[in-house]
């Protein structure tokens, strides 16, 4: 292979922005930005600096220099690298192992100069593409930052509300907490005054209960002694008293002349006044004789005790309903029996008792009335100023924690506060609520399942506002507690574009808003970068 083969020059158009080609001569697979380390006539000094080598040397197809950069156009060197200019679209490098293998790595063909290979310049048509694909980015990119600079205006005007909202309502606070002060001492002045007159109309109900119920018990003793005294001698004796069973001091189910000797104080007989004495121990077990009798029992009808009792004969006809309610029979037992052990006995109630209960005390008098009606309504207004103190201080809380929070260098994503976005798919309904949690749930039916709260901004420090990171969410069976990952791209539209779970547990969200948009570059700066030789 001649000194001149090898040492072919390639001549490259530059599509420049008037459409002018410039022919640049370097050594084949040379990128222009290292064109000045290839100079003919002159030694090459390896790139790396281990050696020089006599400039005939260089794609010669022998590897002289460690690090390959002797060899850019050929296939010699095992950690080569071989650049397609690719006129028309972006310069790439590949390994120049790919070369002449038969495969067209270079849409400009230049990777395949000896192999045979049919190839076709594909470069302008990709370019054409591209430039028409960074076209729409950039007006994307453009309108989304217009967007972003209307958010931090009125993210900026929102806080200064905000600001001068919270300054209102400390005022507020100051003056409400002043009020409740002063209601305070109201309530209590005129709290005062009417404890001690309910005190004393209670007292006096007391009094006068107390003096009715004597009245009564009197009553109710000369009716007793009336009843037992059976010959009409003025007289209660021990046998007159013993067929009261009810008052048997042993609950033996007798009573003894001896007992009833001892509930007449010893004596044989007692006369009324004796008796009022022996009265105060019998009394609360006395049943008069209109109320002795017991009730009478309650006759179970017929037609329930057929229900209770089924023969054998008829459960066959019925095995499945049987056998279907067991579980509830069991449950109904546990449940009677459950319910009985909260059924107290009644207690006989005497007529002391029922008519002690129908007494209701009497309304309050007039001057009592206005003092209770007074507390009453110092203690609405207290409470009042109270639960405007408490919205207050929630409104307070709320903003405190708005203003607080980290919306970005400029506020931009203030506006995304309080918001939700959803994403449905085939299978669930996905919920983004910045700076709040994440959720799933599924379309056709089922609970919703947090998949994380708020935690933090998490991307790089370089560009720190491109992720939020949602942790803490419902636990997985037998795994971690679910998580989300939230990727941010600019776009004219604040949307959630897609969903996925890369790993068990831990979901990923693309979610498209123009606070993300960065300040666009000039379409040709853009172009140089991706064409740069």
């Amino acid at each position: 292979m001649s000194c001149a083969l090898l040492l072919l020059l390639t001549s490259l158009a530059l599509v420049m922005g008037t459409g002018t080609a410039v022919e640049i001569q370097r050594p084949r697979g040379v990128p222009q930005s290292k064109r000045q380390f290839y100079e003919e006539n002159k030694p090459f000094t390896c790139l790396d600096g281990s050696s020089t080598i006599p400039f005939d040397q260089v794609n010669d197809d022998y590897c002289d220099c460690r690090d390959g950069s002797d060899e850019p156009g050929t296939a010699a060197c095992p950690n080569g690298s071989f650049h397609c200019t690719n006129a028309g679209f972006r310069p790439a490098f590949i390994p120049s192992s790919r070369i002449n293998d038969g495969i067209c790595d270079c849409c400009d063909t230049t990777d395949e100069y000896n192999s045979g290979a049919t190839c076709q310049n594909t470069c302008r048509e990709m370019g054409r593409k591209e430039r028409e694909s960074l076209q729409i980015m950039a007006e994307i990119t453009k309108e989304g930052f217009l967007l972003k600079q209307q958010l931090i205006h009125e993210a900026k005007r929102g806080q200064e509300d905000k600001q001068g909202k919270l300054t209102e309502l400390q005022g507020s606070k100051k003056g409400l907490e002043g009020k409740m002060e002063a209601l305070r001492t109201v309530k209590k002045t005129a709290e005062d005054p009417e404890k001690e007159a309910k005190e004393r109309h209670l007292k006096s109900w007391e009094e006068q209960k107390e003096l009715i119920r004597m009245e009564k018990d009197k009553t109710r003793m000369a009716e007793a002694f009336l009843e037992l005294d059976d010959d009409a001698d003025g007289y209660v004796s021990v046998a007159e008293l013993q067929s009261h069973l009810e008052l048997d001091p042993d609950s033996d189910g007798s009573l003894t002349e001896t007992e009833t000797q001892g509930l007449l104080g010893g004596a044989g007989k007692v006369d009324t006044s004796t008796f009022e004495t022996v009265w105060s121990g019998i009394k609360d077990k006395y049943l008069s004789e209109g109320l002795s009798d017991p009730p009478a029992p309650v006759e179970t009808p017929k037609e329930e005790e057929s229900r209770d009792f089924v023969s054998d004969h008829d459960s066959d006809h019925y095995p499945e309903d049987y056998a279907g309610e067991e579980e509830d029979v069991e449950d109904d037992e546990e449940d009677d029996d459950h319910e009985e052990e909260e059924k107290v006995p009644p207690t006989v109630q005497t007529p002391e008792k029922r008519e002690d209960d129908e007494l209701s005390m009497p309304p309050y008098d007039t001057e009592t009335q206005i003092l209770i009606d007074a507390a009453q309504k110092a203690r609405d207004d207290f409470d009042e100023a109270e639960r405007a103190l408490r919205e207050v201080d929630g409104q307070m809380k709320n903003l405190e924690k708005e203003i607080g929070f980290d919306f970005g260098p400029s506020a931009e994503f203030a506006y995304l506060y309080s918001q939700c976005y959803e994403l449905s798919t085939s299978e669930y309904i996905y919920r983004l609520c910045p700076f709040n949690r994440v959720s799933q749930k599924p379309k056709f039916g089922g609970s919703e399942t947090n998949l994380g709260l708020w935690g933090q901004w998490a991307g790089p420090e370089e560009n720190l506002y491109s992720v939020m990171k949602y942790d803490h969410g419902q636990g997985c069976w037998q795994g971690p507690n679910r998580s989300t990952t939230v990727k941010l791209t600019c776009g004219k539209e604040t949307v959630v574009t897609s969903t996925s779970e890369p790993s068990r547990c831990e979901y990923l969200m693309e979610f498209t808003t123009p606070a993300v948009c960065q300040e666009p570059a000039s379409l040709d700066e853009v172009l140089h970068g991706h064409t740069e030789l």
